[in-house]
């Protein structure tokens, strides 16, 4: 059996362990955090939280969670054999953990508080711990910048410090993390012969493209600061698309721009312009989760496996969601509202 074959067989597997939506909801029903960790020891995710220690917190549970993630999505990769749309999609474990770097290092905070907000279990995998080990160490940002030139893409963390010492929005540096990211991504994606791959990998890219757009706008970029946010196009979200989102005069021009692309209906219909990016992006996330969903449609395809490390991906956002919910003692009804699963 090859090793395609079997890891769409794992993948399938997999999606028959997932939890369900009963499985959320009574997760979401638990009073305190004692609670909740006794009931996630009743699901899959046993072996991953049992070596947390009291005291509890949503912090320590989200890490175990993290760790347990990153190893799945190396397994996976593993399984399906060395691909560089796997390598790209594993990429996010770095990219997350320099982006909290290099923010807790515009923040002022100290090399032990923003530690504590990291896992670096994936870097380990992958024998890579030294590039964030070195961001860490550094004194301030410009040095954490420094750090990071021979990482590969030293020269986009240079322009998100600049960008950002101009515009001064620290998700600037989210954005031009993600950018490493997708661009990657779109590499990938271009090698793939799987047409099915392409599609599901290409949603991917366009909601980064267009949400970036958006935000841009938000925070007053120009065009040429726009253009280089960009990563490749897609048929279904176009250079062209792109560019006349950009020229709109406004963040509701740019929304509208969509009308006339597969995206028209997840066009915001709030006009608060906060809201109306929140409304946008989770009904967006929501079409990648049932894109997710459908790659199982077919038996033996290389798609079945993107599918089921995204699949993972939301659910364990999910548990991070509900633990820091009920953490914070939110009603029921509310953290299930926030979650990505089947409405």
């Amino acid at each position: 059996m090859s090793s395609k074959v079997y890891a769409s067989v794992k993948s399938y597997s997999r999606r028959g362990k997932l939890l369900t939506k009963s499985d959320f909801q009574t997760l979401a029903e638990s009073r305190d955090l004692d609670e909740l960790l006794t009931r996630i020891k009743n699901t899959n995710y046993a072996d991953a939280v049992s070596d947390i220690q009291k005291p509890y917190t949503s912090q320590k549970i989200e890490s175990a969670l993290r760790t347990s993630l990153a190893e799945t999505h190396y397994t996976i990769t593993k399984t399906a054999g060395d691909s560089s749309v796997f390598r790209a999609y594993y990429m996010k474990f770095i990219v997350s953990n320099l982006k909290l770097i290099l923010k807790g290092k515009v923040l002022g905070k100290s090399q032990e508080e923003i530690e504590s907000h990291i896992n670096l279990r994936a870097e380990e995998l992958i024998k890579q711990r030294d590039v964030a080990a070195k961001a860490l160490a550094a004194k301030d940002l410009e040095e954490a910048v420094a750090s990071l030139g021979s990482a590969g893409f030293g020269n986009e963390i240079a322009k998100a410090a600049a960008l950002y010492n101009d515009k001064k929005n620290i998700q600037i540096f989210d954005t031009y993390f993600d950018k490493i990211l997708y661009q990657q991504l779109g590499t990938a994606r271009k090698n793939t012969r799987d047409p099915d791959a392409s599609k599901l990998i290409g949603l991917d890219i366009d909601f980064y493209n267009i949400l970036s757009v958006i935000r841009g706008k938000f925070w007053g970029l120009d065009e040429q600061q726009l253009q280089d946010i960009i990563v490749t196009d897609t048929p279904s979200a176009s250079r062209e698309l792109l560019g006349r989102m950009m020229s709109a005069a406004t963040v509701r021009d740019a929304f509208n721009e969509l009308s006339s692309s597969k995206y028209k209906g997840l066009i915001p219909q709030t006009e608060d312009g906060l809201d109306a990016v929140a409304e946008f992006e989770r009904a967006f996330e929501m079409q990648i989760y049932d894109s997710a969903k459908n790659a199982f449609t077919k038996m033996f395809n290389f798609v079945t496996t993107i599918g089921i490390i995204k699949l993972t991906e939301f659910e364990v956002r999910n548990l991070s969601a509900i633990s820091y919910a009920v953490g914070q003692k939110i009603p029921t009804d509310i953290i299930m509202a926030k979650l990505i699963l089947d409405q």
